[in-house]
């Protein structure tokens, strides 16, 4: 039953990736957080088949996900999420040359990071460090979402405001646990804190759509209004 509740909420976890994360790049023209969803996404298309392939450590996929696990929670889903929502909380629209950029740090920072994971951190003072990065930039990246989740509130988007609350909450949990507090009852694979990461990772990513594509509907309004005005002068 737990191995079978692993694989449905890593297939949600790759679904939501892909799917809303194409869909922000062909509805939005959102290239960072596009292509972080589906970086999310083949994240866990490769734990899948690591884990279907047996979980063996010396596998080359096991090296791979240390990779995507370290890549997206340095910068994946911490500056490149901070920076495509500023799209609709500030306008603000990356040139190429910041979007290449910033998803090259990501790579660096995942190869030199990934070295870190799996070690003792009651002996391995630099794991430890990067461990507390980790929840660090994570809890910074759970403030500018409380920011989002205000502009969604005064946008009248309150369910919206009040589930992207709710998840990023859920996914701060996660990042504290993952290091720090592992789960008394869980087996040797922490097969039930994986479970529940990859739910929420993925409802993370489903959420956040929709409550950008609530901020962008109504950004757009807006911007209508001017020119309804005019409209009704002329």
């Amino acid at each position: 039953m737990k191995e079978t509740l692993f694989l449905l909420a890593d297939l949600w976890m790759i679904f939501a990736g892909y799917f809303y994360g194409w869909t922000f790049v062909r509805r939005y023209g959102n290239y960072l957080l596009g292509l972080e969803w589906m970086v999310v996404a083949t994240s866990g298309s490769n734990f899948l088949l690591w884990s279907l392939l047996g979980a063996d450590s010396g596998s080359v996929l096991y090296d791979v996900a240390y990779f995507f696990d370290a890549f997206s929670r340095s910068v994946g889903i911490t500056v490149i999420l901070v920076m495509g929502l500023m799209k609709v909380t500030h306008r603000y629209k990356p040139s190429l040359g910041v979007d290449v950029g910033v998803f090259a740090v990501a790579i660096v920072a995942g190869l030199f990071l990934r070295h870190f994971h799996g070690a003792d951190l009651h002996t391995d003072r630099a794991a430890y460090w990067v461990a507390v990065f980790y929840v660090v930039v994570n809890l910074l990246t759970a403030v500018f979402v409380g920011y989002f989740v205000k502009r969604l509130w005064e946008a009248g988007a309150r369910w919206p405001g009040i589930w992207t609350a709710l998840v990023t909450a859920a996914g701060t949990a996660v990042a504290i646990i993952y290091d720090f507090l592992p789960l008394p009852f869980d087996d040797a694979n922490r097969t039930i804190f994986y479970t529940a990461a990859l739910a929420t990772w993925g409802t993370q990513g489903f959420v956040y759509f929709r409550a950008y594509r609530a901020l962008h509907h109504h950004n757009a309004a807006l911007d209508a209004k001017p020119a309804d005005a005019a409209g009704a002068i002329a």
